[in-house]
């Protein structure tokens, strides 16, 4: 029946998000945005306490998980499944830098564990509930990728590979689950105002920089992130699949000039 809400498209009411890495940067502003849109959380991270308290201030259900552990990731998708009744968003937003150095410098031990958290986490979470999801018929799936998997870096390229390849997840998840009515997506973010860009925007000559190449001219907030989250998870992006936003200020689009 139509409504005369012109934004209960953007609703989540009634629905449960199980959102990775939610205590801090753009994870809690997706946390929070999505409890304000009426959504039930199971969070899950790796600082139990902080996991704890956010849930507690949420309503939320809390599951403090190393997302860098396999087996620990399905106990994850079986527990949230078990205690919400059926996981109806997926948020794979929990990740790491690495080291910032050169692709050759990077330990082995540095290199798996960068990997398991930011590419075989989601890999593996998604293949627990995605078939959940299909089995009830809907779902929509939301990876946090980064315009580091658009572009090369000389100091960060292992953490690149890593969100090329959640661009590529999202893709192949949209088409094998798609026949099913579950939507996968990837949001790819240029330089937010989190704890992870403190090294550049504490500087004000880095700032200048880096902010020069940036149409907008200023960071992001992990706000406007969260608001693209909210679009794909919600119905308001229900024709919305397979698909990399960059929420960026223009960046990758710019010579500088």
């Amino acid at each position: 029946m139509p409504t005369s809400d012109p934004l209960a498209g953007f609703r989540l009411d009634g629905r449960t998000a199980l959102v990775t890495g939610p205590v801090h940067g753009i994870g809690l502003a997706i946390a929070r945005l999505f409890a304000g849109a009426g959504a039930r959380l199971v969070l899950a991270d790796r600082d139990a306490a902080e996991c704890d308290a956010l849930a507690a201030s949420l309503g939320a259900i809390s599951l403090p998980t190393d997302v860098a552990d396999a087996a620990a990731l399905a106990r994850l998708a079986d527990a949230a499944e078990e205690r919400s009744g059926g996981i109806d968003i997926l948020v794979c937003n929990a990740g790491i830098a690495g080291p910032v150095a050169a692709m050759h410098a990077v330990s082995e031990a540095e290199r798996e564990q960068l990997y398991a958290i930011n590419l075989l986490h989601p890999i593996r979470l998604t293949a627990a509930i995605a078939p959940r999801m299909a089995a009830r018929g809907r779902g929509s799936i939301v990876l946090l990728s980064s315009i580091a998997g658009l572009r090369g870096n000389a100091r960060l390229g292992h953490y690149g590979i890593t969100k090329a390849g959640i661009a590529q997840l999202a893709r192949n998840l949209s088409v094998e689950w798609g026949p099913s009515g579950v939507r996968a997506n990837a949001i790819a973010p240029g330089l937010i105002a989190t704890d992870w860009a403190e090294a550049i925007l504490s500087s004000p000559e880095r700032a200048d920089r880096r902010l020069g190449l940036t149409p907008l001219r200023r960071a992001g907030t992990p706000q406007e992130v969260a608001a693209t989250a909210l679009y794909l998870a919600s119905d308001a992006g229900g024709f919305t699949t397979g698909q990399t936003i960059v929420v960026d200020g223009g960046t990758t689009v710019s010579d500088g000039n």
